[in-house]
């Protein structure tokens, strides 16, 4: 065994189970590729003022998750724990809302990391596929972002998840349930980390999963019921177009997420076959992002979807997802020139695009078998010198058992209408 082992709260992904996370952040990006979206990529690690400003200094991130750091060079970073913040900072740094064409419509896939507790399905580095809609407000957009996400789910093979919808107003309206709140929280017997945090954002308060918490919340104001007629026009337009596309929610008055950024749309998927950790993806709009981190007005929608928690939602389904076999074919040479020819010929069918391996090590027939057995190979290509003299090679098809000698410079054209 190695000397070192993985941290704390973090894993490592390896075949063949990495094919399954693989496969299912390529399906949650299909629909956004579909749709317009342009991958981008930003750094691990960010300035920690990006995300204090952004994600809230309230937030449990920031208080206590939030891997931060000073480098040599007196900077204060941060490794990234989430990703929204990140893509609107890389998007405004070039410029791309100058562009001329907004929405800028943007997706990612990457590493988060958070100083958490370590349980199923909560990890200090954790994976994401993400899409931001940059600078346009419009209820059409939070709609796409909805059904998209949940295209993506239901191309997988899930569908015991539900999606939760509320609206948590603008800056016309909140400000007038936010005092309604504080004034109702402050007639509760909360503790003093709590207090702090309603006097900051107190919509955070009603995020709190502590059932002592819950229990006193229960007649507390309704955002709902402060919405201005602008936003509850905006609300119905959003669940309009989302029930038009057949696509269910439920109404969550009490959802706010954990960012301080949110403005009206606001959305969660969960799987309820998850236990505690029942969130596998959710978003929003966050109109005053930008300008929280020095940029221009630009009314903008997001999500970021949980690929490690997407796979616990497929095993609690028991759901298979049918992948493409690593390898089609596996070359077993026997004997020296055997091997450079067969060598050369793994080669001409990786170049046709057939996956294929090659037995390294020089074993012999029985152990270069069990490694074509291993690899999940549909034919195995068998040589000696005997079938080199006579310009052939053996073809076998591991499932019939079915063996047939095939010209050379033929192998590619037998292999490729063999796998069609």
């Amino acid at each position: 065994m190695s000397t070192f082992q993985a941290p704390k709260g973090t894993y490592d992904l390896l075949p063949p189970d990495s094919a399954t996370f693989l496969a299912v952040r390529e399906a949650i990006a299909a629909p956004l590729k579909n749709s317009g979206y342009g991958y981008i990529e930003t750094p691990g690690f960010e300035n920690v003022e990006l995300f204090a400003r952004g994600v809230g200094e309230s937030t449990d991130i920031v208080t206590k998750e939030m891997y931060a750091f000073e480098t040599k060079g007196g900077d204060r970073l941060a490794l990234r724990p989430e990703g929204t913040a990140s893509v609107l900072r890389a998007a405004l740094e070039a410029n791309l809302h100058k562009a001329g064409n907004l929405p800028v419509k943007l997706w990612y896939s990457g590493s988060y990391y958070r100083y958490e507790r370590p349980q199923k399905g909560r990890y200090r580095h954790f994976s994401q596929v993400g899409a931001e809609a940059i600078g346009a407000e419009d209820p059409a957009l939070d709609a796409e972002m909805i059904i998209l996400a949940d295209q993506a789910y239901r191309s997988l093979g899930l569908r015991d998840f539900r999606i939760l919808l509320n609206s948590l107003g603008d800056k016309e309206c909140r400000p007038v349930y936010r005092e309604a709140l504080q004034s109702f929280l402050g007639g509760l017997d909360l503790d003093a980390d709590t207090i702090r945090r309603a006097e900051i954002n107190p919509l955070r308060v009603l995020d709190d999963k502590r059932p002592d918490v819950q229990k006193q919340l229960v007649g507390a104001p309704v955002l709902r019921d402060y919405l201005c007629d602008a936003c509850k026009a905006y609300h119905e337009e959003v669940r309009a177009l989302i029930t038009a596309a057949g696509v269910a929610f439920e109404d969550d008055e009490k959802l706010v997420r954990g960012l301080d950024y949110y403005t009206r749309t606001t959305f969660e998927f969960v799987h309820d076959g998850l236990g505690s950790q029942s969130a596998v993806g959710g978003g929003g709009r966050y109109d005053g992002l930008s300008e929280m981190i020095g940029g221009p007005a630009l009314p903008s929608v997001g999500w970021a979807l949980g690929v490690d928690r997407t796979v616990l939602a497929l095993e609690a389904e028991g759901v298979t997802l049918e992948l493409p076999a690593t390898t089609s074919v596996f070359a077993v040479p026997l004997g020296e020139e055997a091997r450079r020819v067969l060598f050369a010929t793994v080669t001409q069918l990786r170049r046709a695009g057939i996956s294929a391996d090659f037995s390294f090590g020089g074993k012999g027939l029985k152990g270069a078998m069990k490694n074509a057995n291993r690899s999940g190979a549909r034919f195995t290509l068998v040589a000696g010198e005997r079938d080199l003299a006579e310009g052939v090679v053996q073809l076998k098809d591991m499932e019939s058992g079915d063996q047939t000698p095939v010209p050379l410079d033929e192998i590619v054209a037998a292999v490729r209408e063999r796998l069609a």
